[in-house]
């Protein structure tokens, strides 16, 4: 059978859904071409600085922790070498003339003095382990704590930065655990250094010509320990965007969010076999590093054996020659192995440290930059019910991007209006209601409440006294009760009427009604016996958690979006009582795309490409026949002009004794815009009524 055009055609292997070849480098791991590409040297420069920022909090977290922590390693360390010196003794107390049972019995003093320092050392290093562990813990939650504390006091504009938003995930999630990691990887380097030098003391007061010969033995085992670090760490980075890949592949098959397409569209082999494909490129990946650690591997070990024979050479030497007594050749076998075990362990902490430094750089940069972003702290505090709201000259641009949202925008509002934000999508309608209520502060110009501009008053003042209304409301992981309380901690509510209030003007009663568990069902899936929610039931829990919040100021963006004809109307009924029952004074601003709904606003605003364009009340802006009345007939064209309208259920029942349909109302033959726009009853002064003899479609449609 032939192929229409444009048809795709079979091929042996399928063309992959989520591509791996080629992937570009994220730019989170960017910074880790440097831990690749550096240097032992470099490495090792750079770890002062890492080093002072975990001891600096540790010691902040706990004086008496690091003091001991530190001290239990020096000791620890002493005791290694005091250990290897005893060791010393007995041997030479053994061997000096050939053991005998008097010598054995002589030495005993010294056998006893060498278990000791074992048993020290064995006691010491459960010390070290006690003490890391009461202090590693206390350190990570401070960390932990600090940044937390910097970036949720952070301006909301911050969060609109996107350096700033990967500079917070680096930092606060890799930063933190990377802090955690350099405590175990300081403990450890300590460790190792100390048994190290003393290792390198013993072979040196046996002879001096040991330790230059244990260094080199040992030198190959640190050189193939670095080198396989590195070769692991280059795999992760190359890698990485694969990965990347497998994991979102792992989602779109497993996850429910896409459980529906993923069966109604038979998606489940094609992902399996992409999970394969990208799989199979890891393993190879895998076998391929597998290969190379062990070539450096074997040829540091070749190396270290070389070393190792040059060692026992010397030591063969030292002994012919009578540079050293048979008797210590056996302690000086002992400190070689120290030594070259110890000198690994650095290498490998020290690699490590490095690794994390630059984490723990962004966790620092982190901090600072929070700091700068916080709002400077002010004694000047906002009017808790505004007479006025009032923009003069105001810009904003959005970081990284090269355009201004909104330009030169000039308004003031009154106590009590009702002011709807109407436009295109990115005209700035949601930016605008940002701005006028502090959350975004103004690039040029000035935003006031009376005569206190928002730019120096401080911001819990201002936003004490505002409610936000969002179009995807926060999905709170707490009960339903609490979502709609959290609009209002602390509020005194002592009978619940204003938490029923907000429930039932909002329609978030239903939603309520609908949970297994009523207002105490948890509304989150990430619980074993939580439950969620569809776009349209957050979006009623997102309107009641507004309402509750009972503020002088309230911005509604786009509140219904999601919801069906009838729960809008109700919905509408809610903001409208919200909108008045504030000592009959709340000022609203309304963002809406259904003009419908704002026909009765006090003022409406016309945004096109961030300039306010024009403003006035419905009628003067359809006589006015601008963008305004253009919008509004594009949206009611399709009601209009030979489009059959159904009538009103209750129309559409038969008159007492006439059969069939009843007929249409005569206000029926003229559409308003939106056919959801303002359902059911409402007052004729409702600020988001419709004018007497406007059609009611959403009942129609509901």
């Amino acid at each position: 059978m032939r192929r229409s055009a444009g048809t795709p055609q079979d091929t042996t292997e399928p063309a992959p859904l989520i591509g791996v070849e080629n992937v570009k480098m994220p730019e989170w791991a960017r910074v880790d071409e440097r831990v690749a590409d550096a240097g032992f040297g470099q490495a090792v420069r750079a770890l002062p600085a890492a080093i002072a920022v975990v001891l600096r909090l540790a010691w902040r977290t706990s004086p008496p922790l690091t003091l001991l922590a530190g001290l239990v390693h020096v000791v620890s360390g002493c005791v290694t070498a005091f250990g290897l010196l005893a060791t010393a003794n007995v041997f030479t107390a053994l061997l000096e003339r050939g053991p005998t049972p008097d010598r054995v019995l002589q030495s005993l003093p010294a056998i006893a003095v060498v278990t000791g320092s074992y048993a020290a050392r064995a006691l010491l290093d459960a010390a070290v382990a006690a003490v890391e562990g009461a202090l590693r813990p206390r350190v990570t939650a401070a960390a932990d704590d600090a940044v937390t504390a910097a970036v949720v006091r952070v301006g909301l504009i911050a969060f609109e930065d996107a350096d700033f938003r990967e500079l917070a995930r680096q930092g606060a999630r890799f930063g933190v655990r990377a802090i955690e990691t350099s405590l175990r990887r300081v403990a450890d380097l300590t460790s190792s250094a100390i048994s190290l030098a003393a290792a390198m003391l013993t072979a040196g007061l046996l002879n001096p010509w040991l330790a230059p010969v244990l260094l080199l033995a040992a030198a190959a085992d640190g050189w193939a320990a670095a080198r396989v670090a590195k070769l692991n760490y280059r795999h992760f980075l190359d890698t990485v965007g694969r990965n990347i890949r497998k994991s979102v592949v792992e989602e779109v098959a497993t996850w429910r969010s896409m459980a529906l397409e993923r069966h109604a569209l038979t998606l489940q082999e094609p992902l399996l076999g992409e999970y394969r494909r990208i799989s199979r490129s890891l393993v190879r990946e895998e076998v391929r590093l597998a290969h190379r650690s062990n070539l450096v591997r074997t040829t540091g070990r070749a190396a270290a054996g070389f070393g190792t024979a040059v060692a026992y050479l010397v030591l063969g030497w030292l002994l012919y020659s009578g540079g050293m007594e048979l008797a210590l050749a056996g302690t000086a076998v002992l400190a070689m192995r120290t030594a070259s075990t110890a000198l690994s362990n650095t290498m490998r902490a020290v690699n490590s440290l490095y690794e994390d430094s630059f984490y723990i750089g962004f966790y620092n940069q982190l901090l600072v930059e929070s700091v700068q972003r916080q709002p400077p702290p002010t004694a000047l505090t906002a009017p808790a019910d505004p007479g006025e709201i009032r923009l003069e000259g105001v810009t904003f641009t959005y970081p990284g991007r090269g355009s201004p949202a909104l330009r030169d925008i000039s308004l003031t509002i009154k106590r009590g209006e009702v002011v709807a934000l109407v436009g295109e999508n990115g005209s700035g309608k949601t930016t605008l209601g940002k701005l006028l209520t502090g959350l975004y502060p103004p690039d040029e110009g000035v935003v006031r409440w009376d005569d206190v501009d928002l730019a120096h008053a401080d911001p819990a003042s201002v936003h004490a006294n505002i409610a936000v209304i969002a179009q995807e409301p926060a999905e709170w992981p707490m009960t339903a009760a609490n979502n709609i309380t959290v609009g209002r901690l602390g509020r005194a509510d002592p009978d619940s009427r204003a938490w029923r209030e907000a429930v039932d003007y909002s329609g978030a009663d239903e939603v309520i009604e609908s949970l297994p568990a009523k207002e105490n069902t948890v509304l989150s899936k990430k619980f074993d016996e939580g439950h969620d929610l569809s776009g349209g039931q957050w979006q009623r829990m997102g309107i009641a958690r507004g309402i509750y919040r009972d503020a002088s100021v309230l911005v509604a963006d786009e509140p219904t979006a999601a919801l069906d004809a009838r729960a809008e109307a109700r919905v509408f009924a809610g903001l409208q009582h919200a909108s008045t029952s504030h000592h009959g004074r709340r000022t609203t601003v309304l963002v809406t795309h259904r003009l419908a709904n704002i026909r009765s606003a006090d003022r409406i605003l016309v945004l096109e490409k961030g300039r306010l364009i024009e403003q006035g009340t419905h009628d003067e802006l359809i006589s006015a026949g601008g963008t305004y009345h253009e919008l509004y007939e594009i949206q009611a064209r399709a009601y209009r002009n030979g489009t059959e309208v159904p009538a009103p259920r209750a129309a559409q029942r038969p008159a007492p004794g006439t059969p069939g349909r009843a007929p249409r109302r005569p206000e029926q033959r003229e559409a308003s815009p939106d056919v959801r726009g303002c359902a059911g009853p409402r007052r004729p002064n409702s600020p988001f009524a419709k004018p007497a003899g406007d059609p009611t479609l959403s009942a129609a449609t509901s």
